[in-house]
């Protein structure tokens, strides 16, 4: 009995034994599984998306079948006692020893993944969050699958349940204040409350406006292309190889056909004689063709095609009123627009014949044979050689732009203004018997001389070393000394005026007088009498000589040279020329110009001949002004012209500018800028650019670059004097409205 007993003991052990191996092997099988798993969740982490384990799968391999195992070993162990308590033991410690290896191992797994949350934890490849994955693909796809797409990880989306009928629909619209904007999203499968932004964008899309709100619709566009020739294509793509290398083809055609030419296989039309003869009959075939090929033929002009007027059935717009008809009747039959009366049939048949057809056809051949016929041959001018290509105005600053002073005081006319050589002062000349000195930059008034008579020219001493102003009026010429400057200036400026008259043996027509009392207080240092009325002074550029000018017809004294420091007078002609307009003395050389009516005369005060004549073009010259480097004079005249003269070119102008409307009063040269003025009566001073090459086969270029307006016309007078900043692009103006307006 118990030898048996204990061989089923052993059997029951050897069972044991082999039910654990059984487990072991099983343990390390799902061990290979989970890595298994573990290794494909890793690629798909790669590829973007982790599965995460169902709680099925998590229960499969969280360790709890080891458990099971364990309870039922202790179950078996409780059914049979007699089992050995070493064997219990070692199998609890491999179980044990088991266990720690899987939490050993689920926690290796826990750092992975969280290590990998973190890798890609500030990924923003994804321009928008969106929950589901599927892209652009028809729902319609998923209408038979209980999910409808898939999220950013991989899982299954799936579909809401939605147990709403037709009756909850009714309610919820009822009762639901935002039911009208609450739209279903197809993807997700939920129902989104628009927001009051994304409903003002659906209405402002509906009503066909832009979605942005800021956007200006109406904003100026940029134009690619305009007007002006750019030197930069618009596309610098590069040419094609082909464009510059010989065509292979071609030269493989041409020497096929050279081949056959030399063999002869090509063979030259020949020229066969003409039957006819020499004479032949011109009209015997008479063909369009040959007419055509006629060098000079000529098509007649066809027959104008016939009109609604001209219909059996004309529109009723068409047809004559009695008044129309009776002013048709009364009408010469040269004067007609029509030759016929439009009458109407109602149908074709009852069409008469055309009366005047004969004498139609019979005015078309005299047309035709007696009218001459002339080809007029068209020259192709490309629009763009004949606007001159001149700069643009705003790469040829600096000019002046805008007003900027406006100096008032003055009662009348003023007539005249002048600069001082440094620019600080300005005087200005009136009909209301005062000379007023001015601050330049300030406009404030520093004096004013009452002369006692109106004022026609005032201008300033060139030299800067000495302060004076000379003033034409009536038959007087004054010299004053405003005391502006700095001392050492006022004390040359008194060394020049202290000069005594040297004695002459004739009296001449010129008296020399020093002032005493209150106009010498006024600053009037000097008076010089002149026979009759004087209109214009200038100065030599050294400040000693003064030129008056007195127009007069029947007198040779019209111009008269003074010079301060001997206190002597000089008439340069003995004979009467015209009358003299105007004088200026050369910047650099001694020439003396003289402006009469209609020419410029230059004198050579060294040879004492004139050297060269100027023809202006024009009827009656009012000012004029010479370039400061000597080769250039401009004129204004009355007849709204400006002529522009290169002495070294020809005497006639070298350029006609007509941009005023009314006559010229003044015209200035800028001293160191390349520009020049012209002032009208028509309330315009335009401002133009002039550049002088120093190259003398190059022409000067002229640009108008500014229009500046700002006086008002007062009595038919604009603009009566126009004057450059010595140093600045600045200029000065005065007009008949009293007044003097600085542009800068």
């Amino acid at each position: 009995m118990r030898s048996s007993e204990k061989q089923e003991k052993m059997k029951k052990t050897g069972e044991k034994t082999k039910a654990k191996r059984s487990k072991e092997e099983q343990e390390e099988q799902e061990e290979e599984q989970i890595f298994n798993f573990n290794n494909n969740n890793k690629a798909a982490d790669e590829d973007g998306g982790d599965e995460d384990l169902t709680d099925s799968e998590e229960s499969v391999f969280s360790g709890l079948e080891d458990s099971g195992s364990d309870s039922e070993d202790e179950e078996e162990g409780e059914d049979e006692e007699s089992v050995e308590d070493d064997d219990d033991d070692d199998e609890e410690d491999e179980d044990e020893s088991v266990k720690t290896e899987q939490v050993q191992q689920g926690e290796q797994k826990e750092e992975e993944k969280e290590e990998k949350e973190d890798e890609y934890a500030q990924d923003s490849s994804d321009e928008e969050d969106i929950r589901n994955t599927v892209g652009n693909v028809p729902m319609e796809w998923y209408k038979d699958f209980p999910h409808i797409g898939y999220d950013l990880d991989g899982r299954k989306i799936y579909r809401p349940i939605r147990n709403k009928d037709e009756l909850d629909h009714f309610l919820d619209k009822m009762e639901n204040p935002d039911y009208w904007k609450t739209v279903h999203d197809k993807q997700t499968g939920s129902d989104i409350v628009l927001s009051d932004e994304q409903v003002e964008l659906v209405n402002r899309l509906q009503r066909g406006q832009f979605g942005d709100v800021n956007f200006n619709e109406y904003q100026p566009t940029v134009e690619f292309f305009t007007k002006d020739v750019m030197i930069h294509p618009v596309t610098n793509r590069p040419a094609d190889k082909r464009s510059f290398i010989p065509s292979l083809l071609e030269k493989e055609k041409v020497s096929k056909l050279v081949h056959a030419i030399k063999m002869g296989w090509i063979k030259p039309r020949r020229v066969e004689p003409d039957s006819r003869g020499r004479f032949y009959d011109l009209w015997a075939n008479e063909d369009s063709s040959i007419l055509s090929n006629h060098r000079m033929h000529l098509p007649a002009p066809k027959v104008q095609l016939p009109g609604h007027q001209e219909s059996y059935n004309p529109p009723p717009e068409y047809l004559f009123t009695e008044e129309e008809l009776s002013l048709w009747e009364q009408q010469d039959p040269s004067d007609r627009k029509l030759p016929f009366v439009p009458r109407r049939f109602s149908n074709l048949r009852q069409v008469p014949a055309y009366q005047r057809f004969i004498h139609e056809r019979f005015e078309r051949c005299l047309d035709l044979y007696l009218c001459p016929r002339q080809r007029k041959m068209r020259v192709n001018v490309n629009p763009e050689d004949l606007i001159p290509k001149l700069p643009k105005p705003k790469d040829l600053q600096p000019f002046p732009t805008t007003q900027s002073l406006v100096y008032r005081g003055h009662t009348g006319l003023v007539r005249s203004i002048s600069v001082s050589p440094s620019g600080q002062w300005l005087a200005s000349g009136s009909d209301d018997g005062s000379v007023k000195f001015w601050e330049v930059c300030s406009s404030r008034c520093i004096k004013t001389v009452q002369v006692g008579g109106a004022v026609k020219d005032v201008s300033w001493n060139p030299n800067p070393s000495v302060c004076l102003l000379a003033v034409a009026l009536d038959s007087v010429v004054l010299v004053l000394s405003p005391s502006l400057g700095d001392k050492q200036v006022v004390s040359s400026s008194e060394r020049l005026l202290s000069g005594e008259q040297e004695p002459t043996e004739e009296a001449g027509p010129v008296i020399w007088s020093d002032t005493e009392g209150e106009e010498l207080n006024r600053g009037v240092r000097l008076k010089i009498h002149h026979p009759k009325a004087v209109h214009q002074v200038a100065w030599h550029a050294k400040g000693d000589y003064l030129a008056s000018v007195m127009p007069d017809n029947s007198s040779h004294l019209q111009v008269l040279i003074h010079q301060l420091s001997r206190r002597r007078s000089q008439n340069p002609f003995r004979k009467n020329k015209g009358l003299v307009q105007c004088v200026s003395f050369h910047p650099l050389r001694p020439y003396f110009f003289v402006a009469t009516q209609r020419s410029v005369r230059i004198y050579n005060l060294v040879k004492q001949e004139m050297t060269k004549k100027l023809q202006a073009n024009s009827k009656w010259i009012s000012s004029m002004s010479v370039h400061p480097g000597g080769d250039h004079v401009i004129c204004g005249s009355y007849d709204c012209r400006l002529s522009w003269f290169d002495l070294d070119l020809s005497t006639k102008p070298y350029k006609m500018l007509r941009h005023h409307k009314k006559a010229v009063r003044g015209v200035a040269y800028h001293r160191n800028y390349p520009l020049f003025a012209s002032a009208s009566d028509d309330g315009s001073v335009i401002v133009c650019h002039g550049t002088v090459y120093n190259d003398l086969l190059q022409n000067p270029l002229i640009v108008p670059v500014k229009v500046l307006k700002g006086h008002v016309i007062t009595h038919d007078l604009g603009v009566l004097d126009v004057t450059f900043h010595p140093t600045q692009p600045w200029i000065f103006s005065s007009g008949a409205d009293a007044t003097v307006r600085l542009f800068t």
